[in-house]
């Protein structure tokens, strides 16, 4: 008799576990990443770089399990119908409309607004013989203009700019034996990728805080963070008195 008591409690509590999963998975947003966009002047953007980065905050926000992500092929599929709907082919009636973007409730738009490589450089070495040995290191500074849009009302409901910066340090050596030369360099990964890779990061970490957990204590961090960020950039901007 007591077994039974026992397991009908641990079948109770189960019940009632998977319930709660299954209600958060439930009640998890429905994000859609568009392709990013750059305004910088960034040498590394090319045809693509938009897709891939979109694909990568798409992956990382479907990592963290509390987003339900739409595939980039069907945001693609219906921004085509979209375009096509304004072109004056087709009846105003059968156009389709932004909410219909499929299972999405809010659209992700994010924009490249600055990027500076090499922002720190420094390096030395030494040489001898003929032989030279140096090391240098290499700074990487990102920031993309995030938003975030309810598809059925088109408002702006998050709004942000995220940063990331990275650091990597090199080796060289070179040199030249009876007129035969060599040079190697062994890096680290590169200051620019991993700053990309911090900054998709950031945005995941700050959507998972503003959408999901909503706690005082991570919007105070990131509030504190972008207060930060526009006193660095008001004393970087001088105007004329």
């Amino acid at each position: 008799m007591k077994k039974m008591i026992a397991m009908s409690l641990c079948l109770l509590v189960l019940s009632a576990v998977s319930s709660t999963v299954y209600a958060a998975v439930a009640d998890a947003p429905r994000l859609a990443v568009m392709r990013f966009t750059n305004n910088s002047n960034a040498s590394w953007w090319r045809s693509g770089t938009g897709s891939e980065l979109s694909d990568m905050l798409t992956s990382e926000l479907a990592s963290t399990k509390k987003f339900k992500m739409v595939e980039r092929k069907e945001i693609d599929k219906v921004v085509s119908e979209l375009k096509f709907g304004e072109s004056g082919l087709v009846e105003p009636s059968t156009k389709s409309k932004l909410g219909k973007i499929k299972g999405a409730q809010y659209i992700v738009t994010a924009t490249v607004s600055s990027f500076e490589e090499n922002a720190a450089k420094k390096g030395g070495g030494i040489s001898f013989m003929g032989f030279g040995v140096g090391g240098g290191s290499a700074k990487a500074y990102i920031a993309v203009d995030l938003k975030v849009i309810d598809v059925e009302t088109s408002e702006v409901v998050e709004t942000r700019t995220i940063e990331a910066n990275s650091e990597s340090s090199s080796l060289r050596l070179s040199g030249s034996i009876m007129g035969i030369g060599g040079h190697t360099d062994s890096e680290e990964k590169t200051p620019t990728g991993k700053a990309i890779r911090a900054c998709v990061i950031n945005i995941a970490d700050y959507l998972t805080c503003s959408m999901v957990e909503k706690s005082k204590e991570c919007l105070a961090k990131y509030a504190a963070k972008d207060e930060k960020r526009r006193e660095k950039t008001r004393e970087s901007i001088k105007l004329d008195e």
